[in-house]
């Protein structure tokens, strides 16, 4: 691995070349403005999982004003707005396969819509809900259905999440609690996760775990260092069903959801594997100099419940793997693009500390190469999740050529 990709934070750095072109990370569509250029390369990637279209994501991209928030909004809400209207169009004519795709599309572009938006901008919940409402629609027609879910955390407060099982007989399926991390939520795993591991039989369910998504938007709830005690109480969900098999539950984490899975796992011993989808060793090490203009500032400072990111490095401080990661006992993988802009040491050592403490940890870095050497391979989150999913269904036994003859209704 070269030095360059050894450095951390190239996510600032605007390169020699303005014009839009290919960098070993994937696609810098405006390099004076490198943060929106990352989110951008972010919602393309998505498109081959089902979140978009080339095409209308191109479209949108070339209507932006470059480096204005509000042209990335309205663009943006401009195609989810006619993916849902067309698939509402398709549903009632019933052409509920191209509705699906619809409202899945639909559903990543409000994500994108809503990502740069204030915490008390009055748009924010109501785009993020209409997110939901694609979300729920589309995996509703799923067979078998998804479920909406409330899972029990705090009095009134519940994490919210989707369960879908996977298509393939079974009376318990293994199943993958998958998380996003500052800024990635439920709706959004289906791309980074949750689809290759429906592929190879494994369930999933979907969370906003304290933090994310609705829970931190709908229940003001801040994120927490000791992540094993939500993911504690969505392994209780989760035993209670019939259709889980209880020996067979992982969890993976992406971006700072690295940390959070990798801690739950520490001290969550009814976990069978964890997966850190992009490596954070601490919080603090990666931000703690970090000051109010910067890039993830905003996000940073509302999802850690602070005013400034000076109150916010004081709360980050525990968010750290050193003295809690030598208590994992289950398999352990690490993985991390080789040219991720946001940090890439944080991985190397996440696994050595591991290994030192006689972890059964695999690190796995993606090169530019084969691609998916961005940030959780957002450039191309299929490599991504055909990794992670293959890891993990090996771990779980699962015998992919015979699991294929079984499927009752395979997925796409």
């Amino acid at each position: 691995m070269s030095e360059n990709a050894l450095a951390d934070d190239t996510i600032d750095q605007i390169t020699a070349d303005r014009g839009p072109h290919y960098e070993p990370f994937g696609w810098h569509h405006w390099p004076e403005h490198p943060w929106l250029s990352y989110q951008f390369r972010r919602g393309l990637g998505e498109t081959q999982e089902g979140g978009g279209a080339i095409s209308e994501v191109l479209m949108a991209g070339s209507r932006m004003i470059p480096g204005d928030l509000e042209s990335w909004h309205t663009e943006w809400m401009r195609i989810a707005d006619r993916n849902w209207q067309r698939g509402l169009d398709e549903e009632k004519a019933g052409h509920i396969r191209t509705a699906m795709n619809c409202f899945l599309r639909a559903a990543d572009y409000y994500r994108q819509a809503e990502f740069h938006l204030e915490p008390d901008d009055p748009r924010r919940l109501p785009t993020f809900e209409k997110m939901e409402a694609c979300s729920k629609t589309f995996i509703a027609y799923l067979n078998p259905p998804g479920e909406a879910v409330d899972i029990p955390y705090e009095p009134g407060k519940p994490i919210c999440g989707y369960f879908v099982r996977a298509s393939f007989p079974g009376e318990r399926l293994p199943v993958l609690i998958c998380m996003g991390g500052l800024d990635s939520i439920k709706d959004e795993m289906w791309f980074m996760q949750a689809h290759g591991c429906l592929q190879r039989g494994i369930s999933v369910l979907m969370i906003d775990g304290p933090g994310q998504g609705g829970t931190l938007r709908r229940h003001k709830l801040a994120s927490r260092p000791d992540t094993e005690v939500p993911i504690g109480k969505c392994i209780d969900w989760l035993v209670q069903r019939d259709d889980v098999d209880p020996e067979r539950i992982a969890v993976c984490g992406s971006s700072m959801g690295g940390y959070y899975a990798a801690r739950a796992a520490c001290y969550e011993h009814r976990l069978a594997a964890a997966i850190s989808h992009g490596a954070i060793w601490s919080v603090h090490d990666m931000w703690g100099n970090k000051g109010d203009d910067f890039g993830l500032a905003m996000h940073i400072r509302w999802v850690l419940g602070a005013k400034t990111m000076k109150e916010a490095h004081e709360i980050m401080k525990p968010f750290t793997l050193e003295g809690h990661l030598e208590h994992m006992k289950c398999p352990y993988l690490v993985m991390h693009g080789g040219h991720d802009v946001l940090t890439v040491n944080a991985a190397r050592k996440t696994y050595d500390y591991a290994k030192k403490h006689g972890i059964d940890a695999t690190l796995r870095i993606l090169e530019p190469e084969e691609t998916g050497a961005e940030h959780c391979q957002h450039d191309n989150p299929t490599i991504g999740q055909e990794i992670l999913a293959d890891w993990l269904a090996d771990r779980f036994g699962i015998d992919q050529r015979k699991l294929l003859k079984t499927s009752f209704n395979p997925l796409i």
